[in-house]
């Protein structure tokens, strides 16, 4: 995915809306490269269950990383509809690419009403820049 095209959470985590043909929207969220290169060494990754229902700004998955544990927060209500496993075993894939094969969950969006309160890719990078 392209980072300029996804909305970001202040917590940093991004999203990607997709239109499926049914008129359903589905969401696949991960973590900025800006939050992955603040945690450094990754040691684990918690997935959540499919089929769990989360509301934004709702705990959605965990990382630790050899510097703190770190909740990573849903941009929009849904269900969990799959998960990355793989990350699981290799989360150097997590930091390498984390607008590709480092997409964590995607989701039914069941409310997208929380998606005008994400930032921009320009004020997600402002954001970083002025807290980084």
């Amino acid at each position: 995915m392209d980072p300029k095209n996804l909305l970001y959470c202040e917590t940093h985590e991004w999203v990607g809306i997709t239109e499926e043909k049914n008129g359903e929207k589905t969401a696949t969220v991960g973590i900025s490269k800006f939050a992955l290169d603040q945690l450094t060494d990754l040691v684990y990754l918690e997935l959540p269950e499919i089929g769990a229902q989360v509301a934004a700004g709702g705990e959605l998955a965990e990382v630790e990383s050899v510097k703190a544990v770190s909740p990573i927060y849903s941009p929009v209500d849904g269900e969990v509809l799959e998960v990355n496993s793989d990350l699981v075993d290799d989360l150097d894939t997590l930091g390498a690419d984390p607008y590709g094969k480092g997409w964590i969950v995607k989701m039914k969006v069941t409310d997208d009403s929380n998606l005008t309160k994400l930032l921009s890719y320009n004020d997600y990078q402002k954001q970083c820049a002025e807290h980084g």
